[in-house]
């Protein structure tokens, strides 16, 4: 069978519910994840005896572990979602999700917090399976502009949900992990009630194969056209230049700029502001007008240009203009989503969204150790010239390699440009 999707394939009827509830899921399980990131450290800190080099440590261990069960566990979901449906994938890890986070609320030792998150990584099947849903119920033309629109409530998500966890964890630190549950219980219930199926009995799997459903056998999927070998490998890069912001921003922004908690905080609430603006209503125009391969190039080059002016930037308002430049690379994920699906089959698109999630994961697991010992090297006491910016313009320079990857790959893509 041809992996190629054709244009003239049909899609499986939905309701908008459908889309919309997709939109709603992510959404919700972005701000379930963001409310728990202001309070997860100072509930590690306090369970550890507030000991911060101790707590210190343990958050690392805590991320490095999230990103491995979730490089492990995401082509497993995704294989099954191509087996057994997306809906009850979904349902499942919204209702996984939901219990997890009351395990957490009510951890009374660190050994228990930390198999509950675990557990959450292991759970977080909806990004995974979101995107195969997507895939499933829009025409290939139009799916950059719905994977946008995923991109967007990543951005809504992270703009609320931080900074409504720091509120509540003012009055307790495991408030936040119960509105998470709350909120993940919610979605499972309206799923239940109005989630249609995406992929029809027809086109799953004919069996559900443990191999492709490994890491490495699902990343072997990934090596069978050459565009879409290509543009994994971007992916990985895109996806490693992300964790430099994640990791050294706050500490970059109080030794360079002296921001402090606050500052730092609308900053970050500026950022997924602008992401989410160009996630949900630029990528689609753009790309129906200009094609999805010169977007995809674009966005990696503004990305490229943005981490060197926040590497370079010596005052505060020079980074400042780096954030729209860096919102703007964000054009470039939904494109590389887009033309990856059109090569694989529909029985494998939740394989090949498993892949892609494992990518992220995989960088996950060393990304943040690469780019934090980068800028200790850089500000150590004893250099004689102290470079802070230089993990950002390590950022700059795995972009860029992206964007050359990006356009070698796809050479042979067709424009893409739709009609408006």
């Amino acid at each position: 069978m041809s992996t190629t999707e054709p244009k003239s394939a049909t899609h499986t009827p939905v309701r908008r519910a459908a889309v919309i509830f997709i939109f709603v899921t992510v959404l919700i399980d972005i701000l379930a994840f963001g409310i728990i990131i202001p309070v997860l450290p100072h509930l590690i800190e306090q369970m550890t005896g507030n000991t911060v080099s101790n707590a210190a440590w343990w958050v690392g261990v805590f991320g490095t572990v999230f990103a491995a069960v979730q490089f492990i566990s995401s082509p497993i979901q995704g294989a099954l979602s191509d087996r057994f449906g997306r809906r009850p994938v979904v349902l499942l890890s919204n209702l996984g999700l939901g219990l997890d986070f009351v395990l957490m609320a009510v951890a009374p030792s660190l050994w228990l917090l930390f198999v509950g998150r675990v557990i959450s990584g292991m759970t977080a099947a909806s990004f995974t399976t979101a995107n195969a849903y997507i895939a499933d119920v829009t025409p290939p033309e139009k799916r950059a502009a719905a994977f946008g629109m995923l991109g967007g409530a990543f951005g809504i998500g992270f703009i609320i949900g931080p900074a409504l966890g720091g509120f509540l964890g003012g009055f307790d630190l495991r408030l936040p992990f119960w509105v998470a549950a709350g909120l993940a219980l919610a979605n499972f219930l309206y799923g239940y009630f109005i989630l249609p199926e995406s992929l029809p009995v027809e086109k799953r799997s004919a069996r559900f194969e443990p191999h492709s459903a490994s890491p490495l056998g699902s990343l072997k999927m990934l090596r069978r056209h050459r565009e879409i070998f290509g543009l994994s490998v971007v992916m990985f890069l895109f996806y490693l230049g992300h964790y430099v912001l994640q990791t050294v921003f706050v500490l970059y922004a109080d030794y360079r700029y002296h921001w402090g908690p606050q500052a730092v905080g609308y900053v970050l609430a500026l950022v997924g502001a602008c992401d989410g603006s160009v996630q949900a209503f630029l990528t689609g125009r753009l790309t129906a007008r200009f094609g999805e391969r010169r977007v995809m190039v674009a966005g990696l080059s503004f990305g490229v240009v943005a981490f060197a002016v926040m590497g370079f930037a010596t005052t505060g308002w020079v980074f400042l203009i780096g954030i729209p430049l860096l919102s703007l690379w964000g054009l470039s994920g939904p494109p590389i989503q887009s033309i990856m699906t059109r090569h694989v089959a529909p029985d494998e698109q939740g394989r090949l969204q498993g892949a892609v999630t494992s990518l992220g994961s995989f960088a996950g697991i060393f990304g943040p150790y690469l780019f934090a010992q980068m800028f200790a090297f850089a500000i150590a006491p004893e250099r004689s010239v102290h470079m802070p910016g230089v993990p950002f313009l390590l950022a700059a320079a795995l972009v860029g390699a992206g964007a050359v990857i990006a356009a070698r790959a796809t050479r042979q893509e067709s424009p893409g440009v739709t009609s408006r």
